[in-house]
């Protein structure tokens, strides 16, 4: 049999996506939500499954998933429920799990991805519900010791995670990673959680298939694999565009378009493998949890929630660029965050340059921020002090290369900038008569240089600048190029 050809194909990935939520207890107790803590410490009656311990919602959870479906322009749920979800694995003590199934709280929503070349790419949202997590299963022990079999950790097990899922509306690899990057981003803007993926905050798992055109223009779809647990971008995109070319190439090899699978992705061959084929959503048993009274949503808790979601990183982004003409590395940097872009527009506020301010914010208190291992608005500079420096950088009083001495003054004084400044000597002078008396007395003393000059020799200007600079203490170096220039007729 000849090899089957490839006319073309069309990838069609949908991602389901696990957020934990940054709440202080556990979804259904009150157990502490943490990372970090000793092995099976943070659990109670109610995470281990316990006889006669009955559930409690976490309101603060439920509030935090419907933030993340307004902000992904989902429709709440006025009415919903929980389910059970059953299933039997040594990291889930009660052999259920407590989610969601035929009410999600949020769905039918959308979000236009914006890819790097600006083309949109319109993602529709089919659901984000609410459940709660399982424990995990060690394979080695703290500490990286080798053991026999399997240890569990259960807590995370009852943390409250969000699990939003995409239609199969992306279609290349780097769309996927695009997307993931852009939903981290909102949930970190929007407090919910805090996304860090190395300590399984948020994990990714897309569902790819390929409708293959052959060479008679005939389509054959490959069946949904779903590859499990991803927690990196650099991981997502690497291991779509495996199983996209393994689907592809599978189907040229024997004609085989799969079964319904699921998938896991090793790291150091850098391909997937099956794990087991799909299980349907009758496998679970689901039913309503008869434990729990089901959530309403009415309109004013609904109207207080939306006030709190405010304008979203993408939207930002785009403000920035356009309105402060911010470059889009700049704007990404200052909108990323929530805060740091709050602190960025108050201090706007004080009548500062909007790219002189975005300067000093990303380049110095980024600087000092990073020394200090700490977010730039927790130093302890004000955003009107901010803003008071950039209007003296841009009033030609200071020099910009000066802007860190300065910013460490503010910190030990919190003076005016113009206090600031002056104490350290930095204010500059931008008197032209005094200037110009600095500029005669040098042309009359220093010829070479001056020949050099108007050879054209543009080293002499700075050489002549320095002169200056070391006899005339202060004097703004900008217009003593300028006068220098004039008065020679360059």
């Amino acid at each position: 049999m000849s090899q089957r050809i490839v006319k073309s194909y069309k990838v069609l990935v949908g991602l389901e996506i696990h957020v934990q939520l940054a709440t202080n207890s556990k979804m259904f107790t009150g157990a502490a939500n943490a990372f970090g803590a000793k092995p099976n410490s943070l659990v109670d009656a109610q995470v281990l499954g316990l006889p006669g311990v009955l559930p409690v919602m976490n309101r603060r959870a439920v509030e935090y998933s419907i933030k993340v479906g307004l902000a992904l322009n989902c429709g709440i749920a006025k009415h919903t429920k929980w389910d059970r979800k059953s299933y039997f694995y040594p990291d889930l003590p009660k052999n259920y799990q407590i989610s969601q199934y035929d009410l999600p709280l949020c769905a039918d929503g959308h979000f236009d991805l914006v890819e790097e070349d600006g083309t949109v790419c319109p993602v529709r949202i089919r659901r984000a519900h609410l459940e709660e997590d399982a424990g995990k299963l060690l394979h080695e022990a703290p500490g990286g010791h080798r053991i026999d079999g399997s240890i569990i950790d259960l807590n995370r097990a009852g943390t409250p995670l969000l699990e939003i899922v995409t239609e199969p509306d992306l279609h290349s690899p780097r769309q996927v990673a695009l997307f993931a990057q852009e939903l981290q981003k909102i949930v970190q803007f929007l407090g919910v959680s805090h996304a860090q993926m190395q300590m399984g905050q948020m994990r990714f798992e897309p569902n790819i298939n390929v409708h293959i055109t052959d060479d008679q223009g005939a389509v054959h779809k490959t069946a949904i694999t779903e590859i499990k647990n991803l927690n990196s971008f650099s991981v997502l995109e690497r291991a779509t565009a495996y199983e996209i070319h393994r689907q592809v190439e599978q189907w040229i090899d024997n004609g085989s378009l799969g079964v319904k699978s699921t998938y896991g992705w090793d790291d150091k061959r850098e391909i997937t493998f099956l794990q087991r084929t799909k299980e349907d959503a009758h496998d679970y048993r689901y039913f309503p949890d008869p434990d729990l009274v089901p959530v309403e949503v009415d309109e004013q808790w609904l109207a207080e929630l939306k006030s709190q979601v405010g304008e979203l990183p993408a939207a930002r982004r785009m403000r920035y660029v356009e309105a402060m003409g911010l470059s889009a590395a700049d704007a990404a940097t200052l909108a990323s965050d929530r805060l740091v872009g709050d602190y960025y527009e108050q201090a706007l506020a004080g009548g500062a340059d909007a790219r002189r301010v975005g300067n000093l914010l990303i380049n110095v208190l980024g600087q000092l921020a990073n020394r200090q291992n700490k977010p730039v608005f927790e130093l302890g500079l004000s955003a009107g002090r901010l803003a008071e420096l950039a209007v003296l950088i841009d009033q030609n009083k200071v020099a910009a290369s000066n802007a860190l001495p300065l910013i460490e003054k503010l910190l030990e004084t919190d003076s005016a900038a113009t206090d600031a400044a002056a104490a350290l000597g930095l204010l500059q002078n931008n008197d032209t008569g005094a200037i110009d008396v600095a500029i005669d007395a040098l042309i009359a003393q220093n010829p070479k240089p001056l020949q050099d000059l108007k050879a054209g020799k543009q080293a002499a200007m700075g050489a002549l600048t320095g002169m200056l600079m070391r006899q005339a203490k202060g004097l703004n170096p900008k217009v003593v190029q300028e006068r220098l220039r004039e008065k020679l007729g360059l």
